[in-house]
């Protein structure tokens, strides 16, 4: 695979074309979706304003679970910024699938400043930049073009989940197949062969059928919860689709599996997260419409000691466990989005419930980069930034002067459909990642 062009799209502003006042600028507003309807006369496009860097790549054969890999460059908050990505493919029947790994490279601001008619002049920056656009060259022009490079590993079966741990300096993947077998490959080979010179077509003709470190057929049915520990490397949680748990812990050259399963659930485990705090503790999320926590120690019959058993109206997708604080964020297919203290769990009330999305919710995640911020996306067609510190401001209108839109929500991001994972860079400050069956959108707003 040869390194591609990425481009720069998105959709979330309505704009009215307006039909007896030809000469006049269209009258434009913030579309929220389930609170409004586009008219015929009017059509979608994109604040650029509203964004500090707006992009999107596609990979081929939709890649439906992905994750954004630590690198070697640190926090950085400058432009143009790279990333590397771990995903797995879901292409049709019949075809091959594929582990991915990618550099999206020389991603630069495409913010446009919105022009204030109360100021004489923007500010110098601002000037600066709009100048150096108008007189630049078409080479120049390409030179700023955000990049794709990938490789890839052929992977049996779609990938439901991929997760990614290093260990010894090693990049691990762990891959969930639609076969109901749990992969594990070492990736770092083909995450070094980024940064490099060397033909990708050379390199895969010796590395893209690795045999897998590790593969586990136990669970004999497929399932989509994964998750590596980050206080024990090497450590592996997999959750399947009839309630099975199994524990799998690293020996010097392989992963030991209690075949005897964590037992609590009634239906599907659909996410699993480990602590961050505590070595032993992890938490799960199901079908079954219930939030549990566990002890890895204790005896797999016995393991779960906490339960909130009616958490959602629905079934529960997706679970994520702050870094900082001791909150946990759930959404499932009732379109909530739920935050729970779990000093508190065991009152089985959660501490704030968000309804805004309209479709079940997909994906959910704290910032690591800011304790009180996450983001979420839903079957909805939309990618959701929440702050929970923010209150409500009696005297303020809130976003798009709607009176039912929660306070907390800073940003709506439209444009994609059918959106299935969004995740935060953990050293690029407010950069976000989301992917869809058309491909990923990558972005920065001026929200966090």
């Amino acid at each position: 695979m040869a390194d591609e062009p990425m481009e720069a799209t998105s959709v979330p502003k309505k704009k009215g074309k307006k039909k007896q006042k030809k000469k006049s600028e269209p009258e434009s507003s913030v579309f929220i979706p389930g609170r409004g309807q586009i008219e015929e006369d009017e059509e979608l496009i994109v604040d650029e304003s509203a964004y500090v860097m707006l992009h999107q790549a596609t990979t081929g054969d939709p890649c439906l679970s992905f994750e954004v890999l630590q690198d070697g460059l640190g926090r950085r908050e400058s432009f143009p910024c790279s990333s590397y990505l771990l995903g797995g493919t879901q292409s049709e029947a019949g075809h091959f699938n594929y582990i991915l790994l990618m550099k999206m490279y020389n991603m630069h601001k495409t913010q446009v400043k919105e022009k204030n008619p109360d100021k004489e002049s923007d500010e110098e920056d601002s000037e600066e930049e709009e100048e150096e656009d108008e007189g630049m060259s078409d080479e120049e022009s390409e030179n700023k073009a955000p990049q794709l490079r990938q490789t890839y590993i052929k992977h049996n079966g779609c990938v439901n989940r991929i997760k990614s741990t290093t260990v010894n300096d090693h990049v691990l993947s762990a891959s969930w197949s639609e076969h109901g077998v749990v992969f594990v490959f070492d990736v770092t080979a083909h995450v070094n062969v980024l940064d490099g010179a060397e033909d990708l077509k050379e390199f895969e003709s010796s590395h893209s059928q690795v045999a897998p470190l590790f593969s586990f057929s136990g669970h004999q049915i497929e399932g989509y919860a994964l998750s590596w520990s980050k206080l024990d490397p090497g450590r592996l949680l997999s959750g399947d689709c009839n309630k099975n748990i199994f524990l799998w812990k690293p020996t010097n050259s392989s992963w030991e599996i209690d075949q005897r399963p964590f037992v609590g659930h009634t239906a599907s485990v659909e996410d699993i997260k480990w602590s961050p705090k505590e070595n032993n503790v992890f938490m799960t999320c199901s079908v079954d419409k219930s939030l549990r926590v566990w002890d890895a120690r204790a005896s797999p019959d016995t393991a779960c000691k906490l339960v909130a058993s009616e958490a959602h109206m629905r079934d529960i997708n997706v679970i994520d466990w702050s870094e900082n604080e001791p909150l946990i964020i759930s959404g499932g297919d009732d379109g909530l989005i739920k935050i729970w203290d779990l000093r508190k769990f065991t009152s089985g009330v959660e501490v704030a419930v968000f309804e805004h999305h309209k479709g079940p919710i997909t994906s959910v995640e704290w910032n690591p980069l800011d304790s009180s911020v996450f983001v979420a996306s839903g079957s909805d067609d939309q990618v959701s930034i929440w702050d929970v510190a923010v209150e409500r401001d009696e005297g303020a209108a809130s976003v798009g002067e709607e009176p039912d839109v929660p306070p907390q929500l800073l940003f709506m991001h439209l444009g994609q459909k059918d959106i299935k994972e969004v995740h935060w860079h953990p050293q690029v400050p407010g950069l976000v990642f989301s992917t869809a069956q058309s491909g990923f959108n990558v972005f920065k707003t001026i929200s966090v």
